[in-house]
C-alpha cells in the first residue's frame, strides 16, 4: 500500500505519537479514484439513484438510547434528520476534530442520534471542522448527503487541532484561493461544473487525500465533504465532489465538469499539503 505523509495540523491537545493526521493511508485501489473522477467527466455517469442508501453501514451500540443500527456518516451515505448548516457562507475558527472511535452524531446537544461518525474515511483518518460549540458539545460538518449536513458530537473521545488554512472557490470567476492565517497563500484559475452539473455552493471541507496505484487523469484526488446536487451517482460512485488535477490545461477557466474542481499542477501540489478537515467555501 502506498503511504505518504499527510498534511500536519497546527496541533492542540493531540499527542504527536497519536496524531491521526501524521500519516494518511492513500487508497491504492484505482477503482475508488476513478469513481471520484467520474464527477469530472473522467467516466460516464450512471442512472440516478438514492446515493449511499444501499451502501449505508450500520454502527451498533450507540449511546444515549440510540437505535441498534445507525448509518455511518461517510461520503457513501445519506443521513436523515441531520440539522442543516446554518451559516454555509461563513469561515470557521480553524478548530477541527478527529473521533478516536465510532462516535454518535446527534440532532442537537444531548438529543436524538441520527448517525455514527467513524474514525476513518476513505482509508484515512476522519477530520471534520467544528462550526459551533455548546458546552461540551461540538457541531461538525458531515461528509454525507444531503449537502450541508451537520451534527452534534460529544467533546469526549476527540482529538483536536487547529488548521490555519481556508480554501475559497469563486465559481463566477473560476478562481480558487488558498488562505493561510487569513493571508493569501496561492490563487489559481480552475475548471468548475458545467451549467447542467454545477459545482455545489456552500461550506464543506477537505475529506481525504487519495493516490491511485495506476495512472489516472490526476496523480492525487482530494475529495470534499459535498456531492453533486444534480446527479445522484456518476461513474458508479456516490457523486462526491473533489479537487484534482487535469492533463489538459485548456479546461482551466471553463465550466466543463460534472461538479468537480479541476486545478493546475502547482495548485494540486500545494493543496495536497493542506490538513484534512480544513474548511472549503464555495461561493457564486
Amino acid at each position: 500500500m502506498a503511504i505518504q505523509k499527510a498534511p500536519r495540523h497546527s496541533r492542540r491537545a493531540v499527542p504527536a505519537a497519536r496524531d491521526p493526521a501524521a500519516r494518511v493511508r492513500l487508497v491504492p485501489a484505482v477503482a475508488v479514484v476513478l469513481l471520484l473522477l467520474g464527477a469530472c467527466g473522467g467516466a460516464p455517469h450512471g442512472a440516478a439513484s438514492t446515493a449511499g442508501d444501499a451502501r449505508s453501514k450500520g454502527a451498533a451500540g450507540a449511546a444515549g438510547g440510540a437505535p441498534s443500527k445507525l448509518p455511518e456518516a461517510t461520503t457513501f451515505t445519506t443521513v436523515t434528520g441531520a440539522p442543516k448548516d446554518t451559516a454555509p457562507g461563513s469561515a470557521t475558527d480553524g478548530l477541527v476534530v478527529h473521533p478516536d472511535g465510532p462516535t454518535p452524531v446527534l440532532d442537537r446537544p444531548g438529543g436524538r442520534p441520527v448517525a455514527t461518525l467513524p474514525a476513518e474515511q476513505l482509508g484515512g483518518p476522519t477530520w471534520v471542522p467544528v462550526v459551533e460549540s455548546s458546552g461540551p458539545w461540538r457541531r461538525v460538518l458531515l461528509p454525507s448527503r444531503p449537502n450541508g449536513s451537520s451534527g452534534w458530537i460529544s467533546g469526549d473521545g476527540l482529538s483536536t487541532a487547529r488548521t490555519p488554512y481556508t480554501v475559497r472557490v469563486e465559481l463566477a470567476k473560476r478562481r480558487l484561493t488558498l488562505f493561510r492565517s487569513e493571508r493569501r497563500a496561492g490563487r489559481w484559475t480552475v475548471a468548475i461544473g458545467a451549467p447542467a452539473t454545477p459545482t455545489p455552493r456552500g461550506r464543506t471541507f477537505l475529506l481525504a487525500t487519495l493516490a491511485p496505484a495506476k495512472k489516472t487523469p490526476s496523480p492525487l484526488v482530494l475529495p470534499l465533504g459535498t456531492h453533486s446536487a444534480t446527479l445522484d451517482t456518476f461513474g458508479g460512485g456516490p457523486g462526491t465532489v473533489a479537487l484534482h488535477g487535469w492533463p489538459d490545461a485548456s479546461v482551466f477557466g471553463k465550466a466543463v465538469t460534472h461538479g468537480c474542481i479541476r486545478v493546475p499542477k502547482d495548485a494540486l501540489r500545494t493543496l495536497s499539503r493542506v490538513p484534512l478537515g480544513s474548511p472549503v467555501l464555495i461561493t457564486a
